[in-house]
């Protein structure tokens, strides 16, 4: 038996932090990790995702206990309002987001094809 290729290490990697992720979650913390600092307009934009789905999405990594956040609430971004305008939200990660990052980063930089 041959070992994951990275992207399904980096799948497993996220069904480890709870089975209830879906593909759409993945893919705007992929963004955030991408481009810090994207506001949840730009983050539907660069995601090809509705606003409030990629809003309901990414707040599926926010903080526990916060009322921004929805379960399961994983700590890996927080969202501030946004300075320029003060109603948006800008997304920044956590270190517990900047720890997933680096994780996912070193599973990339280790990639094993799916086929050889």
């Amino acid at each position: 038996m041959r070992p994951r290729d990275s992207l399904l290490e980096g799948l497993s990697f996220f069904r480890a932090l709870s089975p209830a992720v879906t593909v759409n979650e993945i893919i705007t913390f992929l963004y955030t990790c991408e481009n810090e600092g994207l506001s949840v307009q730009e983050l539907a934009y660069v995601s090809r995702m509705t606003e409030p789905t990629a809003s309901r999405s990414i707040r599926t990594f926010g903080p526990e206990g916060s009322e921004w956040a929805r379960p399961p609430a994983l700590g890996l971004v927080e969202a501030f309002l946004n300075p320029q305008d003060g109603r948006s939200r800008v997304i920044l990660l956590t270190e517990a987001g900047r720890q997933a990052r680096a994780r996912l980063d070193e599973v990339i930089r280790q990639a094993i094809v799916i086929a050889r």
